[in-house]
């Protein structure tokens, strides 16, 4: 197919939807962090660094020899070392949030070891969350509250999931629960609903065409891969050290997962996984990935009093609910719900970080906002990025901020489908 028609199908699948916005109510997360774009108060939250680690495929890719905590540790300690922070830590941070979705026990014990592994003192606390794909969003969201609120007056918000690992031992096993009651429950029964079962009944019932997923899937690597080639990932990325086979150390600075070659024709040939006469591929889908990241925040007066320049404020954050078994519409209302909270429009946005979980609900989203396609995944998306679960989130903010001091550009948004039915979405402005 020539790249005429693929362009003409980005078009299509990023025209405005002529319906309004459906599923905005349920919000049951809000936050206003600073005053309107463009002013500057004392109490604003402002982001200081915002890094991340390149993004390996899962059980052969860059790090499949390397667990959680190695990617961890190496991201705070770079980000603290970027953000000029490193001498003082324990002075400045007043807590660290890290996102984490498949480790058992929430993560609590190995993040904790990875924040000393990294040089930051044990006078720092710590904490782990997990709100699903959302989770280093949230992580971000976390500590942004806590400085707005005055509780500290700065802190980590990060993510990290090592998909190799995916949770062992147990993985795959759900919690104790009451499947008995849950199954007698139509909307507890619909958040059993494999994800990829959640995409093909966003793609059936919202008219998302199987050649509008693979023009996505075509347009996520292509721009990855131009991305990679003019080092725009440069700035935001931090090299990570691994041991090869051989035993010795290499450093790993480049994401694995952009594919070239990537055609409608190839991705057409591929089979359906999840639907028998289906339309979701796994061309079509985020790849299953090993990653972390970390933003540092501050009070803006904190950071004036230590002479940091910020590179961005956080301007708002939402998370909103939604039908669990079409969980993937969720960026499509959160987006829409920060928007309103900061009183800014599609049009104002110069960059949107729409997390591609899978192209059907990404696609439908981006359709039914209207957010333009140049503006969209500028750099690619998780189809060719990955998604390594609890990582994304700020690794989307660490992307965003950087894409928009390079080009410019002045707000961006964040935002991601949440399983079990939610989304979530953040509004940044660069500075």
């Amino acid at each position: 197919m020539s790249s005429s028609r693929v362009s003409q199908l980005i078009s299509h699948l990023t025209a405005p939807a002529s319906s309004s916005l459906a599923h905005v109510n349920g919000n049951v997360t809000a936050a206003s962090f600073a005053g309107p774009v463009g002013t500057k108060h004392e109490d604003d939250v402002v982001i200081i660094a915002a890094n991340r680690s390149p993004i390996g495929r899962a059980r052969k890719g860059s790090f499949k020899d390397l667990t959680p905590d190695d990617l961890l540790t190496q991201v705070i300690a770079g980000t603290v070392k970027i953000a000029g922070i490193e001498h003082n830590a324990k002075d400045i941070l007043g807590d660290i949030v890290v996102g984490n979705v498949q480790t058992e026990g929430a993560y609590a014990g190995p993040a904790r070891m990875a924040q000393f592994r990294a040089g930051i003192s044990y006078e720092v606390p710590l904490v782990t969350i997990n709100r699903q794909c959302s989770s280093g969003l949230q992580a971000v969201a976390n500590v942004a509250a806590n400085i707005k609120a005055g509780i500290i007056d700065a802190g980590i918000g990060a993510g990290v999931e090592s998909m190799t690992h995916g949770g062992a031992p147990g993985a795959g096993s759900m919690p104790p629960a009451n499947f008995n009651e849950i199954f007698e429950n139509p909307l507890a029964k619909q958040c059993l609903t494999p994800m990829g079962e959640t995409a093909e009944n966003v793609a059936e019932r919202y008219g998302v065409t199987r050649e509008m997923q693979d023009a996505m899937g075509v347009a996520s690597h292509a721009k990855a891969l131009a991305a990679q080639d003019n080092g725009s990932f440069n700035d935001e990325i931090i090299p990570i050290e691994v041991e090869n086979e051989n035993g010795d150390k290499v450093t790993c600075s480049k994401d694995d997962g952009p594919r070239k070659g990537t055609t409608m024709e190839g991705l057409a040939k591929l089979k359906t996984v999840f639907k028998q006469n289906g339309t979701v591929t796994a061309g079509t889908s985020s790849q299953v990935s090993d990653g972390a990241a970390a933003v540092v925040l501050m009070r803006r007066s904190k950071a004036s009093e230590l002479g940091l320049k910020p590179i961005g404020v956080m301007r708002g954050y939402k998370v909103v609910g939604v039908q669990p078994d079409e969980m993937g519409v969720g960026p499509a209302p959160a987006i829409a719900a920060v928007l309103d909270q900061v009183g800014l429009k599609i049009a104002d946005i110069d960059v949107f970080e729409v997390n591609e979980a899978f192209a059907a609900q990404a696609v439908y989203c981006v359709k039914k906002l209207g957010i333009p396609e140049h503006k969209l995944n500028p750099l690619g998306g998780a189809i060719a990025l990955g998604h390594p679960l609890g990582c994304t989130g700020a690794r989307q903010i660490a992307t965003l901020l950087h894409q928009l001091h390079r080009t410019g550009g002045k707000t961006g948004v964040v935002s991601m489908c949440i399983g079990t039915g939610m989304g979530a979405a953040a509004v940044f402005e660069a500075e």
